[in-house]
């Protein structure tokens, strides 16, 4: 029974290999609630034949928020049960600026490099991106699906991918696994490296989803008002009204706790600084 127990696991580890050696070590974590499901992928074409990857992120059920225990917690991080009930597709990446160039024909960023994220960018330019693809009938899109920030909710368990922990790898950060002031580590990890910079994206390891630069490199903006969460919830869409908008992912610029999954901030939707980007999503049509 040994041997034949030993066995399997072996031809198990040889027909997983790298990819899922990586999907296992979160899978035995504490951090996991389920194995997450596989991301398809999907290329639209930009003007300029630039190409922008998706990811599709099945529609499933997360714990939101963090729990009392983890280092870094703030207090507008309440943990609760949202569900969400349809599928939808987050971009592998941050808007690049070649991307952001091809649709909006202009670079406002600071740190320049096409596949750089593009940065400067406010609320409301991010907005009038996707609004610009919606706009177009040439680029082609899933039926019933348009271009916008995701939700908050959206965010968080597309960053997650099946995890409950600090972050999508563990538990610690200090600067090798996602670009950030390593000089302020989070959990158990020691001082690591602080580049001052935006790195290209997809320079760090992605999650189990294929999603890159989840934590670091450039706030990511969401389509919600910031406002306190309202407990368990089904396709969230944050408050009515309100003054800033939720920026998730913490950037280059700021210490590991605020790169947390759970980590939440608001900023004036007008506001634009060299740590300000997005991440595109396409998302059902209500």
């Amino acid at each position: 029974m040994k041997i034949r127990t030993i066995l399997s696991l072996s031809l198990l580890l040889v027909f997983c290999g790298g990819v899922s050696a990586r999907l296992g070590g979160i899978l035995k974590s504490k951090g996991a609630e389920k194995p997450p499901a596989a991301s398809n992928s999907l290329t639209i074409t930009l003007p300029g034949k630039v190409k922008l990857e998706l990811k599709k992120i099945q529609a499933g059920s997360f714990l939101m928020g963090s729990p009392a225990g983890e280092p870094g917690r703030a207090n507008d991080e309440v943990q609760h049960r949202v569900t969400i009930t349809r599928d939808y597709w987050l971009g592998t990446y941050e808007v690049t600026q070649a991307q952001w160039e091809a649709v909006m024909g202009d670079n406002p960023s600071g740190f320049k490099g096409d596949d750089l994220p593009v940065e400067q960018v406010s609320w409301e330019d991010a907005k009038a991106f996707c609004e610009k693809l919606n706009s177009d009938s040439s680029i082609k899109r899933p039926k019933g699906y348009r271009f916008d920030l995701p939700t908050e909710a959206q965010w968080e368990y597309a960053c997650r991918a099946g995890t409950t922990g600090a972050y999508h790898f563990g538990s610690s950060l200090n600067g090798t696994q996602a670009n950030c002031d390593g000089n302020y580590p989070c959990g158990t990890a020691t001082k690591g490296p602080y580049l001052g910079k935006t790195t290209p994206v997809g320079h760090y390891a992605p999650n189990a989803w294929g999603l890159y630069d989840m934590h670091g490199n450039v706030w990511e903006w969401c389509r919600d008002w910031y406002g306190p969460y309202s407990g368990d919830a089904t396709d969230p869409a944050g408050p009515s009204s309100g003054s800033y908008r939720v920026i998730r992912g913490g950037s280059w610029f700021r210490d590991a706790r605020l790169c947390r999954s759970a980590n939440r901030y608001g900023n004036s939707p007008g506001d634009r600084s060299g740590s300000l980007g997005f991440r595109l999503a396409l998302v059902p049509v209500q």
